[in-house]
């Protein structure tokens, strides 16, 4: 993340991502697959670590072996042909408002104060001992003599996948082919992410 000032001398948080450039790998279409997508690749792969099915698939393309491939749906496909390369300013404009899609930050095990926002059992008071982030009471005794599905407890956070909505696209880099969001997006550095329109 980094910040820049608006017009109005105004600090804006801002997430740097690298959007390409990305390329073309696959037109699905309702005749052949029964729906219509394109497919697109992004960051380059090791030809002697790419298996013959990933070769085989972008030879088709006429490009090298990629990272990441992911469907969007086929708005624009008219216009796309195999092979073609996706520029950041041929999809963004600033202005524009965007969803980020990514894994978030493994947070590993932990406890209900954390993962649920629970207020813990109280005050360290009346003979508590070592007690105050502790969920309490996980349900009644004779009945129902079990505890419910879905209970909040304590567990593994974070890695999960997660949608950040209505991001605004405050500057585009077509030389870099860099995109600036204001806010933050999930996920940790150099991680990936999904930019739907």
């Amino acid at each position: 993340m980094t910040s820049i000032f608006d017009e109005n001398g105004k600090i804006i948080p801002c997430t740097i991502i690298e959007t390409g450039p990305c390329v073309v790998t696959q037109l699905k279409t309702e005749d052949v697959d029964g729906y219509s997508s394109v497919q697109l690749a992004y960051g380059e792969h090791k030809e002697k670590n790419a298996g013959q099915p990933m070769l085989g698939h972008v030879k088709k393309a006429n490009t090298t072996p990629k990272r990441r491939f992911v469907e969007f749906d086929n708005d624009f496909s008219n216009e796309l042909n195999l092979g073609d390369t996706v520029l950041v300013d041929a999809v963004f404009t600033e202005g524009d408002f965007v969803d980020v899609v990514g894994t978030s930050k493994g947070k590993g095990f932990q406890g209900v104060v954390k993962r649920h926002g629970f207020g813990g059992v109280g005050q360290s008071t009346h003979g508590q001992h070592n007690r105050q982030r502790h969920p309490g009471s996980i349900g009644a005794g004779s009945t129902p003599s079990r505890v419910f599905k879905g209970m909040r407890m304590a567990g593994r956070m974070g890695g999960e996948r997660v949608k950040v909505q209505n991001l605004r696209v405050v500057k585009v880099d077509t030389a870099k082919n860099l995109l600036l969001l204001k806010g933050a997006v999930p996920g940790h550095k150099n991680s990936y992410v999904i930019i739907e329109k």
